[in-house]
């Protein structure tokens, strides 16, 4: 590389470090680590992982779920969400069944012990999330809602 090569890299570099939209990058991301560290630990103290909560908490108050449904409302993949649902069941809170209208797919479904850990677990966590969301403004909520949103939006769907 070329002295010139790599003066152009740095003023692209220092460019690109300077785009206006740099600081909501850092802060979104320094707001997802700060909410899931919050979350977190509460629910290692329940005894889960936040994934094993996010899954019982979807299968919760439903009959089951397939494997593709329960992926796209957990954000999680076909293949993370196997190795989630296996150790949800060697606990003993979820159990795979085969539904009689498509044999080649399994729902999942929350066993009396795993309906017992979600309604306890899921009331107690949500307390524990509205300590936090409780200072903030009631007429807030909505405005950063509709903020996530619409950044979600301008991601979503968007050609590689």
């Amino acid at each position: 590389m070329t002295t010139e090569d790599n003066q152009t890299n740095q003023s692209a570099t220092k460019a690109a470090a300077k785009e206006l939209f740099m600081g909501t990058v850092r802060e979104l991301v320094w707001a997802y680590q700060a909410f899931r560290s919050y979350s977190d630990a509460q629910i290692r103290q329940m005894g889960l992982t936040s994934s094993q909560f996010d899954v019982i908490s979807t299968l919760g108050n439903t009959p089951g779920m397939t494997f593709h449904k329960l992926a796209e409302k957990t954000l999680t993949t076909k293949g993370e969400l196997t190795g989630i649902i296996d150790r949800l069941e060697k606990k003993g809170l979820v159990r795979r069944e085969v539904p009689k209208e498509d044999r080649r797919s399994f729902l999942a479904v929350l066993t009396p012990e795993g309906e017992k850990v979600f309604a306890e677990t899921f009331p107690a966590h949500i307390a524990y999330l509205k300590e936090r969301f409780a200072l903030l403004e009631p007429e807030d909520l909505p405005q950063i809602e509709a903020a996530l949103v619409k950044l979600r939006s301008i991601f979503e769907k968007v050609p590689i």
